[in-house]
C-alpha cells in the first residue's frame, strides 16, 4: 500500500475517533464514527483476498447499519426532548436502540457474528487496530450514555457475551479466531458494569486494550495463524513465549496477574449491588475462556515442535526486543 494513502488512512482513524470522543453531539459522533468505519475499509483490503474482500463487506454492513440506527435513535430522541447533546437525558426508546447500535459497533453478544469472520479475514496488523482502537469511539459512547442506559438490558448483553465468548473460543484453531471470542468475552464484563460503575468499565477496557495488544504483537512478531504454529515458538523465542504466557493467563483473569484485578473489582460490584447470583454466573462463564487461554499458553510455552531449530536463538540475534517491554508492562 502507498505509505501516502497508508498516512491518510491512520489520521482518519486517529482523526474519526477523536471527532467522536471530544463531541457532544449525536450527529458529530455519528461523523466520527463514519470517518472511522470508511478509512479501516481499504486497510482491510490491502491485501486482494477474496476472504479480506468478504471480511471488509461483512464489516462495512454491519458499522453501517449499526451507524443508521445511532442516527436513528439520536433523531427520536431529539424529536422527542428537543435535544441532540450526548449527556442529557434521553427517553427509553432512544437509549435502548443506542445501546444495541453500540453493541453493534463493539461486536458484543448476540451481535457478534460479524467479528469472528472479520478478524479471521484480516491480517494481525490491521487485526489489531480492529480490536483495540476501533473499539475506543463506541466504548467511550457506551460510558458516556451509561447514566441512561437500561441495567437488565446491559447485563443480559454482558452475560451473553460472556458465555458466547468463553464457549465460541473453545473450539477454535485460527488464533484470530480465538482472539475475536476473547474480544466478545472482555466486552462482556465491560458492558455488564458499565450502568453500576462507568470507571470499572474504562478501567476494564484500558487494560484489556494493553493486553490484546500485546499479544497482537506477538503473534506477529512470531508471524503465527493458528495454535498448530506456536508449538516452534518456544525453541525460537523462550523470552517472549514465557512472557506470552503470563499475557495469556493474565487475559484469562489468575491472580495475581493484571488481568485478575477488573474481574475481581466488577464481582465484588455485583455483590455490593445484590447481584449475587449474577456474579456467579458471570464468573463461571469466565471459565470457559480459562480452557483455551490455558491450551493456547500450553502450547506456546510447554510444547516443543517435533523438529525444534537447533540454530542460534533468534531471541538474542534481534534487536528488536521493544515488545518485551510491553508485554511487561501487560502482564
Amino acid at each position: 500500500i502507498n505509505p501516502y494513502a497508508l498516512s491518510i488512512l491512520m489520521s482518519s482513524i486517529a482523526l474519526g475517533t477523536i471527532i467522536t470522543l471530544s463531541s457532544y453531539h449525536w450527529i458529530l459522533a455519528w461523523i466520527g464514527l463514519e470517518i472511522n468505519t470508511l478509512a479501516i475499509i481499504p486497510l482491510m483490503t490491502k491485501t486482494p483476498h477474496p476472504r479480506a474482500v468478504e471480511a471488509a463487506t461483512k464489516y462495512f454492513l454491519t458499522q453501517a447499519a449499526a451507524s443508521a440506527l445511532i442516527l436513528f435513535s439520536s433523531t427520536i430522541n431529539a424529536w422527542l426532548t428537543g435535544e441532540w447533546a450526548i449527556n442529557t437525558n434521553m427517553n427509553d426508546l432512544s437509549t435502548i436502540l443506542l445501546s444495541i447500535a453500540i453493541a453493534m459497533k463493539l461486536g458484543i453478544a448476540p451481535f457478534h457474528f460479524w467479528l469472528p469472520e472479520v478478524l479471521q479475514g484480516l491480517t494481525l496488523q490491521t487485526g489489531l487496530i480492529l480490536s483495540t482502537w476501533q473499539k475506543l469511539a463506541p466504548m467511550v459512547l457506551l460510558i458516556q450514555l451509561a447514566d441512561n442506559t437500561n441495567l437488565y438490558l446491559m447485563l443480559l448483553l454482558g452475560l451473553i457475551s460472556t458465555i458466547v465468548g468463553g464457549w465460541g473460543g473453545i473450539n477454535q484453531t485460527q488464533i484470530r479466531k480465538i482472539l475475536a471470542f476473547s474480544s466478545i468475552a472482555h466486552l462482556g464484563w465491560m458492558v455488564a458494569i458499565v450502568k453500576i460503575s462507568p470507571q470499572l468499565t474504562a478501567l476494564n477496557f484500558f487494560l484489556y486494550v494493553t493486553m490484546t495488544s500485546s499479544l497482537f504483537l506477538t503473534f506477529i512478531y512470531l508471524n503465527t495463524k493458528n495454535i498448530f504454529e506456536l508449538s516452534s515458538s518456544w525453541s525460537k523465542t523462550p523470552t517472549l513465549s514465557t512472557l506470552s504466557l503470563l499475557i495469556l493467563l493474565s487475559l484469562s483473569g489468575l491472580p495475581p496477574l493484571t488481568g485478575f484485578i477488573p474481574k475481581w473489582l466488577i464481582a465484588q460490584e455485583f455483590i455490593k449491588q445484590d447481584l449475587i447470583m449474577f456474579s456467579l454466573l458471570i464468573l463461571m462463564s469466565t471459565l470457559l475462556s480459562l480452557f483455551f487461554y490455558l491450551r493456547l499458553s500450553y502450547t506456546l510455552s510447554l510444547t516443543l515442535a517435533p523438529s525444534s531449530s537447533s540454530s542460534t536463538l533468534t531471541w538474542f540475534m534481534n534487536s528488536k526486543n521493544h515488545l518485551t517491554i510491553l508485554i511487561i508492562l501487560a502482564s
